[in-house]
């Protein structure tokens, strides 16, 4: 891929990883929740996601979810159905102050476990591959092998993902050292349970621009 095309969008993949959106609320939820060297691995997770909407719209089943439906509304329906059941999670979690002198914040969530909570968040999202299908194709040539640029794109897109979640769940994590009260847990708990859940009805709400 030639640098004049790769700039333009490793651009827009800064873009969208820093705007707002269910992987944003992920990754600062746990670096509130568990400081940041714990909380960083939900990041993997969250590029894994990424990675797995590459292989979906890269095999072709993109092309059916933006034709098919049904295949949207059930993959849809999942994702809102997994960020609602996240948000109840994080509204139910304990309200015990995170103040462990290490940085790693409660106990009790494993870093496999954040890694699958990313994952889920921006493999179950049909916005992604709808997105992609729309803007992959700007920065394909056809004339040249796919391989070669599905790899560039995947790298790029994964990389920064990771870097900017990264960097959510540092700035989250500074806080924790605010949170000592059950009543400020409880809230910041509810707070990012609200955001996951108000995540969903905008999922939802999503319909397709076909």
């Amino acid at each position: 891929m030639a640098f004049s095309t790769w700039l333009p969008f490793f651009l827009a993949t800064v873009a969208i990883s820093l705007s707002p959106g269910p992987g944003a609320i992920a990754a600062m939820g746990a670096g509130l929740n568990h400081g940041f060297r714990r909380g960083q691995a939900i990041a993997f997770g969250l590029a894994l996601g990424v990675w797995t909407q590459l292989l979906v719209v890269g095999v072709g089943l993109g092309a059916l979810l933006a034709t098919s439906a049904l295949a949207f509304a059930v993959l849809k329906w999942v994702g809102v159905a997994y960020l609602v059941w996240l948000g109840v999670q994080q509204w139910r979690s304990p309200a015990a102050p995170v103040s462990a002198p290490d940085g790693e914040g409660a106990a009790g969530t494993t870093r496999g476990q954040l890694v699958l909570r990313g994952w889920g968040v921006n493999a179950l999202n049909p916005k992604g591959t709808v997105f992609l299908l729309a803007v992959m194709p700007q920065f394909l040539d056809p004339a040249l092998p796919m391989g070669p640029q599905y790899a560039v794109i995947a790298a790029t897109f994964g990389v920064v993902e990771f870097t900017v979640m990264t960097g959510y769940a540092a700035l989250a994590s500074r806080v924790l050292r605010l949170l000592r009260t059950p009543a400020q847990i409880r809230w910041m708990n509810r707070s990012f349970g609200g955001l996951f859940v108000a995540a969903g009805a905008f999922l939802a709400l999503f319909k397709r621009g076909v």
